[in-house]
């Protein structure tokens, strides 16, 4: 069993990293873990967050070396890059700024904090983001596939730390298909390569493996697909897969979601691939997770699996998690001693209504809805004025609507009561949510405008009336379905 605790302030002193998505995290040296660039509302990073393992301590290095043309020290900001540790050094590659793809190689030095951009030899990659990489052994790096704003790549290139030399790998036999936000691992002798969105768009589930990177073995390069008992995850991409053990662990990412395919559903599942029986499980695990993501990262420190950041469609995650074995002594620590969550851990957070008078700008207020929705006018309209609603009253009655309009009403509120997730329509969710939000608005009023907590008590924490806010359906991800349905079923039967 493993226990998701969210961290406390005594888990670390320092600086901790804002919130990103599309960054790297790794382990340097064995004992620091180092936070690179990302993005975050629209703006790409090019800082430096360090993470003393033996201090617990985070902090910001003072960098030296050479840098961009605009005067900073070190690479360009940017996201969805790669960065591989070997020894005390950190090497990046790639990535993306706004809407260019870069080939520009660096190496940071955690020894003395320099930064050096490499003139590269041999075969040099094309500029890309959302590859995947790995180390070989404590000398070479892989990097697999990407994106290189035209098209999906499926190329392997090594590069020798030592001589600064790329070489692209000739592969023969069957290649797995183009691809980019997977994952590489380098177990043993292998190459392991999961999902990621391949060309035209699909996002992928397949399993492959990759030999002859190892020269003393001196086998002939080649893929094999290989096709794991036991539960597989789901197709994904934006996951990560972090070692630990004897086994691997998968965790998040997003995928493309059944009946409402056109939307994207996160993940906050963890799935591990057991290098010793050879298949798939899915990992025990205790305590309330986090939000479903994609683009963080996941680092083994230690026994624990430390994860940060990421993005769900919607918010930019900044807060810090630990995922511990039984035994840890956080493992049965209360959820009350966790990192106090700043407002401005969540880039569309939303802020607080300073606007005073009517009775639903007050109840803006409470739900934290932003000026900018709440300005731009939420229209509550009734339900004989919300043709949709009448529509889908007189198919379920088969009747003209009656002066009131309450059996109405009542018909399509009793169908949506008693329907499931995965059989409400697509045309239902536009009438679906504004009721919603009429049901929030008229409990609210029948209060007096004084207190929500009749309202909210079914529905504890921040997630409550979540939907409140949202104007339109499209705006809908297919795993908010369920979640709408939840809170308007209970909100209908108060």
């Amino acid at each position: 069993m493993y226990y998701w605790i969210q961290a406390s302030p005594s888990d670390f002193s320092g600086t901790l990293p804002q919130p990103r998505s599309g960054h790297t995290a790794v382990i340097v040296g064995k004992s620091k873990l180092v936070v690179f660039g990302g993005l975050v509302d629209k703006k790409f990073l090019s800082d430096i967050t360090v993470y003393d393992l033996e201090n617990k301590l985070w902090f910001k290095p003072e960098c030296s070396g050479s840098g961009s043309d605009d005067g900073q020290v070190g690479p360009s900001a940017r996201a969805f890059h790669v960065a591989v540790s070997i020894d005390c050094n950190m090497f990046i590659f790639g990535g993306r700024f706004s809407n260019k793809r870069l080939g520009d190689f660096w190496v940071l030095d955690t020894e003395i904090w320099q930064w050096s951009e490499l003139t590269s030899l041999g075969d040099l990659p094309s500029p890309r983001d959302f590859a995947a990489a790995s180390s070989i052994g404590n000398r070479k790096i892989v990097m697999h596939g990407g994106w290189d704003g035209k098209k999906w790549l499926s190329d392997i290139y090594v590069l020798d730390t030592m001589s600064l030399e790329w070489m692209e790998l000739a592969v023969t036999g069957t290649l797995p298909p183009p691809r980019c936000g997977h994952t590489a691992t380098m177990v043993e002798k292998r190459l392991l390569v999961y999902g990621g969105r391949g060309g035209g768009g699909p996002i992928m589930g397949d399993l492959w493996a990759l030999k002859g990177l190892i020269e003393e073995e001196n086998e002939t390069p080649g893929w094999t697909q290989l096709k794991l008992p036991g539960q597989a995850p789901s197709p994904r991409c934006g996951h990560t897969v972090t070692s630990g053990g004897h086994y691997l662990l998968l965790f998040g990412g997003h995928g493309t979601g059944g009946w409402l395919s056109r939307y994207d559903i996160y993940f906050n599942d963890c799935i591990v691939l057991d290098r010793v029986s050879a298949q798939w499980r899915r990992l025990p695990t205790s305590g309330d997770p986090p939000p479903a993501r994609a683009y963080h990262s996941m680092t083994c420190v230690g026994s624990r699996y430390l994860l940060f950041g990421g993005f769900d469609g919607k918010s930019t995650f900044g807060d810090l998690w630990w995922l511990v074995p039984e035994g840890d002594p956080i493992a049965k620590r209360s959820p009350l001693e966790a990192l106090p969550q700043n407002k401005d851990d969540s880039v569309h957070s939303r802020k607080e209504s300073q606007s005073e008078g009517s009775a639903i700008l007050e109840l803006q207020k409470r739900l934290e809805i932003s000026a900018s929705v709440s300005s731009s006018g939420l229209q509550i309209v009734d339900e004989l004025e919300d043709r949709e609603f009448l529509e889908l009253a007189s198919g379920l009655i088969g009747d003209e609507v009656s002066n009131n309009g309450q059996k109405e009403i009542q018909a399509v509120r009793d169908h949506w009561r008693k329907s499931a997730p995965s059989s409400v329509k697509l045309k239902e969710l536009g009438p679906l949510l504004r009721d919603y939000q009429r049901l929030i608005t008229r409990h609210y009023l029948a209060n007096g405008g004084a207190d929500l907590t009749p309202v909210e008590s079914h529905f504890p924490g921040k997630d409550s009336h979540r939907f409140y806010h949202i104007k339109s359906a499209s705006k809908l991800r297919m795993d908010d379905i369920p979640k709408l349905l939840e809170e308007y079923k209970q909100l209908s039967s108060d």
